[in-house]
């Protein structure tokens, strides 16, 4: 049984992941500084201490890793984005990752890889006639985009220490017990069928259990190596989006109203710019390396 650590464990995706990998037959402790939280016997989850600001650490915890998953760092989307915030965000998971570092070559261990989560936030706009992005496009030159790049590489001096490293640029994360999609699922409440803008704009996503299975199969198979974009194979159009999830939710009993820009801007303040931003991803890499989607469609989901 392989031990994983994880940072970030008890956000969105951190829980869901965690409990996956207990699913699957892994130890997992994760890294928190909430010293509340119950261990988990039966579902072989343990919480360890940690304080990226103190510098605090369970030195014997961090020493049972065989794998770490970095998924650290104050939520993108949680708050308005005021310089303060923003800079938190940044130094959020810039501190983390040095602290990991630290960690790795402060102490003995037994790690084999570290997995770093980043986001489709590196990639720019849609351009009329471009391909999709795939992983050697360069970042955006927004905040986004500066983020996820300050974000890669914080954890990239891990490459000169003989541990191999893998990078997720993860798109939009759905699910049915939450995420983005109990955001979309609220105006349907009321039977109505909210669409962003025009709606045109595309949406890449993955699926909460292929997230999942993506970041164990980037522990298992020793020639993973790099970024790569943790995306399903069809991105698809905030409008269609919309659409199928009221069909699924409300059969034909509901009215579609596009949400004009200033309203949006009101709601969202500066994020507005990523909501309202078109991103076609591609997932031909980790394709290529034999993962398949179970769910590769967003018909599939519901």
């Amino acid at each position: 049984m392989y031990t994983i650590l994880i940072t970030g464990g008890t956000g969105f995706i951190g829980e869901n992941l965690s409990k996956y990998l207990a699913k699957n037959c892994y130890h997992v402790i994760i890294l928190t500084r909430n010293r509340s939280l119950k261990n988990n016997a039966e579902m072989n989850i343990e919480y360890s201490h940690w304080d990226i600001e103190k510098k605090e650490i369970d030195i014997s915890h961090f020493q049972k890793a065989d794998y770490i998953l970095h998924l650290a760092g104050a939520g993108i989307f949680d708050k308005y984005w005021t310089k303060k915030y923003k800079n938190e965000i940044i130094s959020s998971r810039i501190k983390s990752s040095e602290f990991i570092i630290e960690c790795l070559q402060k102490y003995p261990n037994n790690v084999k890889a570290v997995v770093g989560a980043s986001a489709i936030g590196w990639y720019c706009e849609d351009q009329k006639d471009s391909q999709p992005f795939k992983e050697s496009d360069i970042p955006d030159k927004c905040f986004l985009g500066e983020t996820c790049r300050l974000w890669e590489e914080s954890i990239s001096p891990i490459e000169t220490m003989n541990i191999r490293l893998v990078k997720l640029r993860i798109g939009i994360v759905l699910s049915k017990e939450g995420g983005a999609l109990s955001q979309f699922k609220k105006p349907l409440k009321f039977g109505i069928a909210a669409i962003f803008g025009k709606g045109h704009q595309i949406l890449s996503w993955i699926h909460m259990d292929d997230l999942c299975r993506l970041f164990i199969t980037t522990i298992e198979n020793e020639n993973i190596n790099g970024i790569f974009n943790a995306v399903a194979p069809n991105p698809v159009s905030n409008k269609d989006l919309t659409i199928i999830l009221a069909k699924s939710l409300r059969k034909e009993f509901f009215i579609t109203i596009s949400i004009p820009f200033f309203i949006l801007k009101i709601i969202f303040g500066e994020r507005i710019i990523e909501i309202l931003k078109s991103k076609t991803v591609s997932c031909k890499k980790i394709r290529q390396y034999g993962f398949t989607f179970l769910y590769p469609t967003i018909e599939s989901i519901f």
